[in-house]
């Protein structure tokens, strides 16, 4: 735990015999850590281990048996049997002890009784055994059943018995359970119906806060109520408020009493048996509760008073400076005496120096707990210096519905680090241990991924479960240092880590669209105002650039980086005790990464107490044989190094990892809830881990605030420019203006010519089919050309790019803030009752803006042109409405005051004045008022500043507000930057509007597909699920697939999606169109309950009677389950991505590096990395190894298929598109050879398109590589800048090498506007030397790979280049 610290489950070898269930294992933990056994020294079998499918493949082996109690019965006596369903095992212990004291002192009945864990269901033969229990019980009682899948499998069951049980009791839980509920007279099956004040609860919407409360009011005043009431319904109502009470009680001696109450009430053999019980004992609904005070308390200083009177403790711990921590804690865990794990942990912290306040709610709604005792009540000072939550629950509404806005509110006031820690709920201690994905699924959903919202982070597993008593045990420790908050600034040390990807030093501070060293100064700057010390920082950012990346004591142009500090092996083993375990990747310590052949080195350079250092990168990456391992290598020594030098030489107080993104997240482990032996939690030991991370990146930031448990802190992407025209671009707006204004005079097919002959030079006869040069041809034939001209021009012209790069605590200025607000203000926001600017102004000429969008991208000339006037009247009166809220630099000033200035004169307003000297100048007023009031907060949004804010505010250990990641145009509740980062809950994806978009994007691929191939429909579409674009869009592409296959999500009362049914063949007027999905490893990480959905979705989709012709998911299983001799449940497996704890399919890696022999090789990686799959019908099993099966659905795609969401982000701005494109691959695959066709949708504006691969790549090198708009806004950031230009083109290699889709031109024209324009050649050597000779290397493979034919004289010149770049960056003088 980084801001308390931690030392999570070690064991040190001398007392592994001590772990009883583990020791007789010949393997410690994990599949990726070797052990030694005794017995075996020498065998290298005992150094893997298989983590494949345990018992039922599902993620727990226990059984109800440990919680069954069968009496002897001696006495003839009438036997009660109770079956109950929990969450948790917390009431096993409880109800056990009830039923043995009953059945040793009871003289009326004996009790037989057993229990089922709700995860339990979902394995068949228990499930079976579930129902014949059912089939001679008494009493069913269930609670909190929260999980749909297995809500309506416990309904179901329950339901056949209901009428014949005595009494269904069912707590807290899923309305379908709830309607369950039968006790004599008193029944819910009208649940959510009834007008009593009872029902109406639970007909809440919001059931937050309110919900709990009002239910513990109801719960303590009910039954003094109903009392007298003469009617036997109210006295049932009594009997099931009073089973609550004893059930919320949870003590044995209250479980005692409410099993002598409903048995004696409503079992007919014990009728007329006189049974005494006592009144429920009640504890305190919240308060304080610690294990060596004599009460619970509900006020605080009556706790500290009591505290403070501690025999048992030191007078430190006692005294006004001790840390203090508070905990919250779960009500039942603690009245069902199930608390050993809350105990273990208060006395750790204590033990280590911290004073705790432990807090309790009975409810699921901790605010007022977290407020009440947490703050003083008379000075309003925060009496905490941070909170871990040990419930794992979201702070207001548990696992039901969540209240996030008042948990943050609450949190806010407190402002301290808010920790949630984990204790296991689905799985035993040893269940978890052994699997590669970590934590359950449901578990991730609800218990890591919910408290993120409240700003939660450091999901640390802090507590196991005992497979026999179902109790909690303690599995890991938080030290109560809550440092960060207490030590002053002038002696804090601050280690700043930045990436360095590709391993090249033109490279250094490699960071998504963050120039990154003038960011650190402009950080640095600022730290040592509020007092840092950072002693020696250079003058400039350049010359900041030069300390870090040249080694001073070499010659000045040494290809090294400086070395900060030298490790000998000795003291890298002392310090590193995990070093042991990545021998067997990478043999002896030093190796040959980050050594000088003796000592580990460490780069980078200090300023005082600041340390600015270089991250290893991942080390295989230039290796082409490791690369085609299917699961990734530990990390080597050197990066081992690296992370003890900052932790324990340098000893940092935070580490602030700098820009998107670096290598610790990635490393090999479990997916979620990682344990003392995966790599990322090894490294970042107890340092606390400040990320900054770009905003629209929030599935990377995820895996970062999971895995290497970071306080994600987001910064803006470049601020958003239209692509413009240029050169003969240009030209060609101007010949198709004077074409408009002449064509119909004489000279109409001469400008034609003209238009034909310069769009070929521009190479757009590959975009667009254009008659011979000279053809006549007929006035409505050239309206059509130029139209399909002019369309295309139009949409290189408006797509958006950032330009430059960001700094951080540099907001944009208005002005340049204004392509981002046309952009908002393109989207509709039906939901906010906003009309798009555009659909305004077609509206008042009376058209649709939709049909306007289909017509122009058919080319019909006049739509063309209006959807240009719309475009041009959109952005002048935006620019007309931002002029009027900025000052003469061009920032925005009091935009508020402004803003109700301007909204209060309806003459005036600038965007009205603006659209009167148009054809628009009708446009409905009151429509635009609203569009703009929300274009006014959405401008404040984009020019805020609090990156350096928020970052300060984390080292000072205080709490830094959450935010959404994502695309700002699409939801601009992602501005401002700043916030703690996190992603959305996995389970509410896909949105009923995602599978409307979807559905489009679809019609429109399959459309597009068989005008491309005949006629035909697609039998197989390959694509590819990415994390981030699923949390921008809310699951559009995982809609996308639902809908090929023709099935649509069905969403629970808590709007969860957790099921799928078939759409009719009827309905969907088409086949179902198999898939082959390749989920990125990140997307598995976050999404792994999607993952299950997909597959089950698959499976029921494969196993329908309907004719192979109709259903080609069904006819392509049959044939592979023939050909291969399986399952068909098996041969549907069509959900794919890499193993557990590895990422990507290494062919970026082996692009960027140039380690790859030959296309065959590359796709060797991606089959290699890509064929584990996901199964759900053994989750727990996590990703398997199915090649075969993986080989062959793909050998049946006609079309592969990726999806582009957000306008900073395109095909060569990064490496993971073609890193997942299998084109090449299939076609090798495929028995007729043929290439499949490969498209691209484009959702990045309102108006969705589905291009091909080929014009997408082609439309990204003219509006980014090619355009002098783009190149010179890099330039403009420096050496940053030139990396930046080095990897489009890279990025442009790897489309050749992975689909062939890149033309001959398009490395032309780059070679001509960087290599040929001498100037332009020597400001890219001059900037950054070592970008620049990778540039001309790519130059040279691309040539080699004969992806670019040129001429002999070119090629030439690039060796030429090279060799003298070469030499330069050597520092040799010829």
């Amino acid at each position: 735990m980084a801001f308390l610290v931690s030392s999570p489950f070690t064991l040190p070898s001398s007392k592994l015999d001590q772990l009883s269930s583990l020791s007789q294992k010949h393997f410690f933990l994990h599949s990726f850590l070797p052990k030694k056994t005794n017995n075996q020294p020498n065998s290298k079998s005992s150094l893997k281990v298989k983590c494949a499918a345990i018992g039922n493949g599902l993620f727990t082996q226990t059984t109800p048996e440990v919680r069954r109690i069968v009496p002897e019965n001696k006495d003839n006596l009438p036997t009660v049997k109770i079956v109950y369903v929990v969450l948790e095992a917390q009431y096993q212990s409880s109800l056990s002890s009830a039923v043995q004291s009953l059945n040793q002192n009871s003289n009326f009945a004996s009790f037989e009784v057993v229990g089922y864990l709700v995860e339990e269901l979902r394995d068949e033969n228990t499930y079976k055994s579930f129902c014949n229990d059912l089939e001679d019980a008494n009493i069913f009682i269930g609670s909190l059943i929260f999980v749909e899948e297995l809500a309506l499998k416990v309904k179901a069951a329950v339901e056949k018995q209901r009428d014949r049980l005595d009494a269904v009791l069912v707590f807290p839980s899923m309305p379908e359970v709830m309607r369950l509920n039968k006790l004599g007279s008193f029944s819910m099956s009208q649940l959510g119906q009834s007008k009593s004040p009872f029902f109406q609860l639970f007909k809440r919407k919001k059931q937050g806060a309110g919900f709990a409360d009002s239910m513990l009011k109801l719960v303590r005043t009910l039954p003094k109520v109903l009392k007298y009431l003469p009617s036997d319904k109210a006295q049932d109502a009594r009997l099931y408020i009073l089973s609550l009470q004893f059930w919320l009680g949870g003590s044995p001696d209250n479980l005692q009493n409410f099993l002598k109450m409903i048995a004696g009430s409503y079992v007919p053999a014990l009728k007329g048996t006189k049974i005494d019980y006592s009144d429920p004992v009640l504890f305190l609904d919240s308060g304080i509760w610690h294990p060596l005070a004599p009460c619970m308390y509900d006020d605080v200083k009556e706790y500290l008073n009591w505290y403070g009177t501690r025999r048992d403790v030191n007078e430190k711990l006692r005294g006004p400076n001790a840390p203090v921590i508070g905990l919250v804690l779960q009500r039942s865990h603690i009245v069902t005496g199930d608390d050993s794990h809350y105990v273990a942990v208060i006395m750790e912290l204590e033990a280590r120096g911290a004073k705790v306040i432990p807090i309790f709610a009975g409810g699921l709604d901790f605010s007022g707990p977290v407020e009440r005792f947490l703050i003083d009540p008379v000075t309003k000072k925060r009496m905490v210096n941070s909170v871990v939550s040990l419930t794992g629950f979201a702070l207001v509404g548990g696992p039901a519905r969540q209240d996030h806005p008042r948990a943050v509110e609450v949190l806010m006031k407190l402002d301290v680090p808010y920790i949630v820690a984990l204790p296991l709920v689905f799985q035993t201690t040893e269940e978890w241990l052994n699997s590669t994905l970590g934590l359950h699924p449901i578990q991730v959903a609800l218990q890591v991924a919910l408290p993120e919202l409240d700003g939660g982070m450091e999901p640390i597993v802090f507590a196991g479960r005992d497979p026999r008593t179902g109790k909690k045990i303690t599995c890991s420790s938080q030290e109560g240092g809550a440092a960060l908050h207490q030590s002053n600034q002038t002696q804090k040390k601050l280690a700043i880590t930045v990436f360095s990807f590709p391993p090249d030093k033109g490279n250094v501070g490699t960071a998504a669209y963050l120039n990154v060293f003038a960011s650190i100064y402009s950080v640095l700057k600022d730290l040592q105002k509020d007092g840092y010390n950072v002693e020696g920082l250079p003058e400039t950012a350049e010359a900041l650039i030069e300390d870090v990346i040249h080694d001073k004591e070499a010659q000045f142009n040494s290809p090294n980086l400086n070395v900060a500090y030298k490790m000998s092996v000795c003291e890298y083993q002392n310090l590193t005790p995990y070093a042991p375990a990545l021998e067997e990747n990478w043999g002896k310590a030093p190796g040959n990464l980050n050594s000088d052949g003796e000592n580990l080195l460490v780069y980078g350079k200090q300023y005082g107490n600041v340390f600015i250092g270089v991250q290893p990168t991942f080390g295989y990456e230039g290796d082409p044989m490791r690369l085609l391992f299917s699961k990734s290598a530990s990390p080597h020594h050197g990066f081992a190094a690296y992370y003890s030098f900052v932790e324990k030489i340098f000893k940092a107080d935070a580490v602030l990892h700098f820009g998107t993104h670096g290598s610790l997240e990635f490393m090999p482990g479990k997916q979620v809830g990682m344990s003392d032996v995966c790599y990322p939690d090894s490294l970042i030991g107890n340092i606390p881990n400040v990320y900054y991370y770009a905003a629209n990146n929030p599935s990377e930031a995820t895996i970062a605030k999971r895995r290497s448990y970071a306080n994600t802190i987001s910064y803006l992407t470049p601020p958003a420019e239209n692509a413009g025209l240029y050169k003969g671009l240009k030209q060609l707006s101007e010949l198709i203006s004077s074409y408009q204004s002449l064509k119909d005079s004489g000279r109409g097919q001469q400008i034609v010519n003209s238009i034909i002959s310069t769009a070929k030079q521009c190479n757009l006869d590959k975009d667009v089919k254009l008659p011979e040069e000279g053809k006549e041809i007929s006035a409505k034939e050239r309206d059509l050309v130029v139209g399909k001209v002019y369309s295309k021009i139009m949409e290189i012209e408006s797509r958006l790019l950032p330009c430059g790069l960001h700094v951080i605590g540099e907001p944009p200025s208005a002005m340049e803030a204004v392509a981002t607000l046309v952009n908002i203000a393109a989207l509709d926001r039906p939901e906010d009752g906003i009309l798009s600017l555009p659909a305004i102004l077609a509206k008042t000429i009376g058209r649709n803006i939709e049909d306007v969008y289909r017509e122009s991208d058919k080319g019909i000339l006049k739509d063309v042109e209006l959807l240009r006037q719309i475009t041009e009247a959109s952005r002048g009166a935006i620019s007309a409405f931002v002029e009027r809220t900025t000052n003469k630099k061009g920032q925005v000033v009091d935009v508020a005051d402004k803003l109700s200035s301007i909204l209060g004169f309806g003459i005036n307003e600038p965007w009205i004045q603006c659209l009167s000297n148009t054809k628009f100048f009708r446009a409905d007023r009151e429509k635009l008022r609203v569009l703009f009031e929300f274009l006014g907060e959405c401008l404040k949004l984009v020019v805020a500043d609090n990156e350096l804010g928020s970052l300060k505010q984390a080292l000072e250990g205080k709490y830094v507000e959450p935010g959404p990641g994502g695309d700002p145009i699409r939801n601009p509740k992602v501005l401002p930057t700043g916030k703690n980062i996190h992603a959305l809950d996995p389970q509410a994806i896909p949105t009923t509007a995602a599978m409307q978009s979807a559905k489009i994007v679809v019609d429109r691929l399959i459309e597009r597909q068989k005008i491309d191939n005949g006629g035909k429909y697609p039998e197989t579409i390959a694509l590819v699920l990415w994390g981030t674009d699923n949390i921008k869009t809310y699951g559009e592409s995982l809609a996308q697939v639902l809908w090929m296959i023709g099935v649509s999500p069905v969403a629970d009362t808590f709007g969860r999606v957790n099921r799928v049914e078939p759409v009719s063949i009827e309905e969907l007027g088409r086949p179902r169109i198999d898939v082959v999905v390749n989920c990125s490893g990140v997307f598995r990480d976050l999404f792994i309950n999607q993952m299950n959905l997909l597959d089950r979705a698959v499976k029921m989709v494969a196993e329908l009677d309907e004719p192979v012709e109709q259903n080609y998911v069904r006819k392509h299983t049959l044939e592979q389950a023939n050909a291969l001799g399986i399952e068909v449940r098996e041969a549907a497996t069509r959900v794919f991505s890499n193993a557990s704890g590895s990422y990507s399919s290494n062919v970026n890696l082996a692009v960027e590096n140039s380690s790859w022999n030959d296309e065959k090789q590359l796709q060797d990686m991606y089959l290699s990395r890509k064929s584990f799959a996901f199964d759900c019908d053994a989750p727990g099993a996590g990703m398997t190894e199915k090649r075969k099966v993986f080989e062959m659905a793909l050998s049946t795609a006609d079309a592969t298929f990726q999806n582009l969401d957000s306008s900073e982000i395109s095909l060569t701005d990064v490496s993971h598109y073609f890193d997942s494109d299998p084109t090449n691959l299939v076609q090798n695959l495929r028995k007729d050879g043929k290439k499949p066709s490969a498209y691209i949708a484009d959702t990045t504006t309102a108006n969705a398109q589905v291009r091909t691969l080929a014009e997408t790549v082609r439309l990204d090198a003219r509006t980014k590589l090619l355009n002098p708009k783009w190149y010179e806004g890099m330039m403009s950031s420096g050496y940053e800048g030139v990396r930046e230009i080095e990897k489009r083109l890279t990025n442009t290699v790897g489309w050749s090498a992975t689909s062939g889709q890149v033309d001959n031109w398009v490395y032309e024209e780059a070679n001509s506007t960087f290599i040929q324009d001498e100037n332009m050649l020597n400001r890219l050597i001059s900037t950054n030397p070592n970008s620049f000779r990778k540039l001309v290397q790519t130059f040279l493979e691309a040539n080699g790979r004969g992806y670019w034919e040129t001429s002999e004289e070119n090629v030439e010149r690039l060796r030429q280049l090279y060799s003298e770049v070469e030499d330069k960056i050597e520092g040799i003088d010829r």
